[in-house]
């Protein structure tokens, strides 16, 4: 049976946090739920905090970049938060570089980004 992330929606944001260990499985049926979940709800942002991911493969590396286009298409913005130095510098030499993925140290500068651009989005300065 395939683990699945929760997400939960927070005003127009939809939070995942990932406190699973990763199966290629796990990451396909987030990536199906999430969409699912944003066109559900016409939510404009979505941040994914993986604080607690301690390894990380390319293809869990490239869904993460998949799963930013996917909302994308919904006109959600995505940003990726919490990521540890260990799983960065495993990105960096698989040679991945999450290209349009919007990445932040924690939760609350990865919500202040989704705010600014849902204030840009609405035309709010």
């Amino acid at each position: 049976m395939v683990e699945r992330v929760p997400i939960l929606k927070i005003g127009d944001v939809l939070l995942v946090s990932i406190q699973i260990d990763l199966q290629d499985q796990s990451v396909l049926a987030l990536q199906e739920d999430l969409a699912e979940k944003i066109s559900a709800t016409g939510a404009h942002g979505v941040v994914i905090d993986i604080s607690a991911v301690e390894i990380v493969d390319s293809f869990i590396g490239r869904m993460f970049a998949t799963i930013a286009s996917i909302s994308k298409l919904f006109d959600a913005d995505t940003v990726v938060v919490g990521m540890r130095p260990a799983v960065a510098i495993t990105l960096v030499e698989l040679g991945l570089t999450l290209g349009g993925v919007r990445t932040a140290l924690d939760l609350e500068r990865g919500m202040k980004i989704l705010r600014v651009l849902g204030e840009q989005r609405r035309g709010v300065r």
